[in-house]
């Protein structure tokens, strides 16, 4: 998961992203030096937090991982300024290396394949429209709570009837330079291991 720092663009303000919302459907609440905002229907959307560095201890800007011990920062600053939400943040890895044991025709598409991909710590079943995924192969897999490089965000859904989690993606989806123009899935070379974290 990322947060983002930008000082020279908008401020000493980090902000926490949980969560999509239209700008005009959410609620601020201003409690010291954080803004919670929520949907109508109370759900976290994300967090601001002002005086962002000298609350916490920031060495980058830009896009940040969230690691475990800014995480535990985050967390004594919500303590120390009264907000009581408990911040339990899945910080596994996203973006991993998958395996496609198994490849099977769509019963309700022609062009859908249904995968079985071995993520390393799970197996998901993932559709994939891309014509060249096949069993056997290493590929890069989004799991459900990813952040696409387009802002899409990566959840369990259904398609054309059968449950889907996660997304086998192309070099382009990743946003990698030189992505070909033709459509397919990224297949990795044997060098992978199977559910070590894709960085890119």
């Amino acid at each position: 998961m990322d947060i983002f720092y930008n000082p020279d663009g908008i401020g000493d303000v980090l902000i926490l992203p949980l969560d999509d919302a239209d700008c005009y459907e959410v609620k601020h609440e201003n409690i010291g030096d954080i803004t919670k905002i929520t949907k109508e229907d109370g759900t976290v959307v994300g967090y601001n937090l002002f005086r962002a560095s000298t609350n916490i201890d920031l060495s980058g800007k830009g896009k940040i991982a969230l690691t475990e011990d800014l995480l535990n920062q985050l967390k004594d600053v919500f303590q120390k300024q009264g907000v009581q939400d408990s911040l339990d943040i899945d910080l596994s890895p996203k973006f991993v290396v998958g395996f496609v044991k198994t490849k099977n025709p769509h019963e309700n598409a022609d062009k859908l394949s249904v995968c079985q991909v071995d993520a390393g710590d799970e197996l998901l079943q993932i559709v994939c429209g891309a014509p060249n995924v096949d069993a056997g192969q290493k590929v890069v897999v989004a799991k459900p709570g990813a952040t696409m490089p387009s802002g899409m965000k990566i959840k369990p859904t259904e398609l054309r009837g059968v449950p889907s989690n996660g997304m086998i993606c192309s070099q382009k989806e990743l946003g990698l330079p030189d992505a070909p123009k033709e459509k397919g899935i990224y297949v990795l070379d044997d060098s992978y291991r199977t559910g070590e974290p894709f960085e890119f």
